[in-house]
């Protein structure tokens, strides 16, 4: 009888504290909604850290990035930026040769492919916020850091012998014209890789469309202008440069907490 006793007793006691933490996780959520409610009404994006992921097209290539936020006040804030594009030249055509039918279209005359990895900073300035839930936010960004070209060499291969050859120069382009059967596979030139450093600069403006403030919904609209340290080789019968200007559109998800 006393074993029962105490097992009543100890029963309870959990459901008592069950219930009790519950009540306490009800109230926290609802201090929660009704905070997120306040800053929808005020249009208000209050918060100390963010992360996005983004994807963006270039006017000649594309690329990624990820992105870490850090706010100074409502309305200003610091990202920490990593990316990694392609750039393409803007004469580069694919070609097919008609006789491989399963060969890899390839790009006659292009010696590396280009890949600039950026690590930089940028700062968030918040230009028009929302009015309600449904409006959308304008901040204005600006900043820039490191840029490392990557230059991967471009592989074409040969009908005839079926080996993989490179674009070096100009002349090779008469060798090995009408003797190329496919372009590089993708597991070819990373052995190869050589690093080109530069500098970045970049300026954008992001709206954000997202329902609730604590999710990050939005498309950015910018410019970036690159300067290496080299000229960069991306086809053997153009002039490489060592500055680059570009315009970008990027779409933008994350969350904000």
């Amino acid at each position: 009888m006393r074993k029962l006793f105490l097992i009543t007793i100890c029963f309870i006691i959990t459901i008592s504290a069950f219930t009790q933490n519950k009540k306490e996780r009800r109230e926290v959520n609802r201090k929660r909604i009704n905070a997120l409610v306040k800053q929808e009404e005020e249009g208000v994006i209050a918060y100390e850290k963010s992360t996005v992921f983004g994807a963006k097209l270039i006017n000649d290539g594309y690329g990624i990035f990820f992105e870490m936020g850090r706010a100074k006040s409502v309305k200003n804030g610091v990202l920490f930026q990593l990316e990694l594009s392609e750039r393409k030249h803007p004469k580069e055509e694919k070609l097919s040769n008609l006789n491989n039918f399963y060969g890899t279209p390839f790009i006659f005359g292009k010696q590396n492919f280009f890949y600039p990895a950026k690590l930089g900073i940028q700062m968030q300035s918040l230009y028009g916020n929302k009015s309600n839930k449904n409006g959308v936010s304008i901040t204005y960004n600006y900043g820039g850091g490191v840029s490392l070209g990557l230059l991967r060499p471009y592989y074409v291969q040969l009908t005839t012998t079926g080996d993989y050859v490179k674009f070096e120069s100009a002349d090779s382009t008469k060798f090995l014209s009408g003797s190329i059967g496919a372009g590089p596979g993708f597991g070819k030139g990373w052995s190869e890789i050589k690093v080109t450093p530069g500098l970045y600069a970049k300026t954008a403006l992001r709206f954000d469309y997202g329902s609730y403030n604590e999710v990050i919904s939005a498309l950015e609209i910018g410019i970036t202008g690159e300067y290496y340290t080299k000229a960069v080789p991306i086809m053997v019968h153009l002039e490489p440069k060592k500055f680059f200007f570009s315009g970008y559109v990027a779409i933008i998800f994350g969350k904000r907490k």
